[in-house]
């Protein structure tokens, strides 16, 4: 049974940094995407990152670009978000999903929610100012 699950939220200052990680299980297809999005209180999912099952192909949302950074580790599946410089406004739940169809629009550009198949739980992300 395919499984997302994420972790590594918390509690930070402001221009702190988090890890978050997405393990994915129970999926066998060579080729997928992973999404990372966020939701805020009152708002609606926003995509943050993706990456390919490659590792060659990122993509980030302006909000978030050369603040975080996406990562894949080998044959495990599972998936980094590093977040450094971070502010108030970050702070969200953030979810990462999994997408495997259509091939050639896995990871084209900035995630949108609709696109993707499969999603995690969540985890909490605070930054304090």
């Amino acid at each position: 049974q395919l499984q997302l699950v994420e972790s590594g939220g918390g509690a930070v200052q402001a221009g702190g940094s988090l890890r978050l990680s997405c393990a994915v299980s129970g999926f066998t297809f060579p080729w997928y995407g992973i999404a990372w999005f966020r939701q805020a209180p009152g708002k609606g999912r926003e995509g943050v990152s993706c990456i390919t099952s490659t590792g060659i192909t990122t993509k980030y949302a302006d909000s978030v670009k050369g603040r975080f950074t996406v990562s894949r580790v080998g044959a495990t599946k599972t998936v980094y978000l590093q977040m450094n410089s971070l502010k108030p406004e970050d702070t969200a739940t953030y979810y990462c999903a999994i997408k495997w169809e259509p091939r050639s629009q896995i990871c084209a550009g900035v995630p949108t929610e609709d696109e993707y198949q499969n999603w995690g739980q969540g985890t909490q992300v605070t930054v304090l100012s």
